[in-house]
C-alpha cells in the first residue's frame, strides 16, 4: 500500500529551506530510497506563493495564499510504499519535521483498475 507523509511546519517559520533543513530532508529521502520504500515526494514553496480557488456557481473565486488561516503550513510530502499504517508511521517518525512540526500520514487512494 502507498502512504503519503504530509509535512507541516509552523507558519512562523519564515525560511524552512535553510541549508541545514534541506540537508536533513535529503538525508531522510536517501534513507527512504535505500530502504526501497520511496515512491515520490516534493517540497512546496511558501504559502505566500499559493492561490486558493473556490467555485461560486460558475464563477471562479481566487484568493492569495492558503484558504484557511492556520498555525501550520503544508511544506511538502513524501509518498512511500509500506505494508501497514504502523510501518508508514515508523517511517514518518524519522522525518526531520517530526520533532518540532507536524506529520500527517494517509493511505493513498488506489485508482480503480
Amino acid at each position: 500500500m502507498q502512504y503519503t507523509i504530509l509535512i507541516f511546519d509552523a507558519a512562523s517559520n519564515t525560511d524552512p529551506n535553510t541549508p541545514e533543513v534541506m540537508a536533513a530532508h535529503f538525508a531522510y529521502g536517501d534513507l527512504l530510497v535505500k530502504a526501497g520504500v520511496m515512491r515520490g515526494g516534493e517540497g512546496l514553496l511558501p504559502p505566500q506563493t499559493a492561490k486558493s480557488l473556490r467555485l461560486k456557481g460558475s464563477q471562479r473565486v481566487v484568493h492569495d495564499g492558503p484558504f484557511a488561516d492556520t498555525k501550520e503550513q503544508l511544506g511538502g510530502f513524501y509518498i512511500i510504499e509500506a505494508e501497514s499504517m504502523e510501518a508508514a508511521l515508523h517511517w514518518a517518525a524519522q522525518c526531520p519535521v517530526s520533532a518540532d512540526g507536524g506529520i500527517e500520514v494517509r493511505e493513498t487512494l488506489a485508482a480503480p483498475n
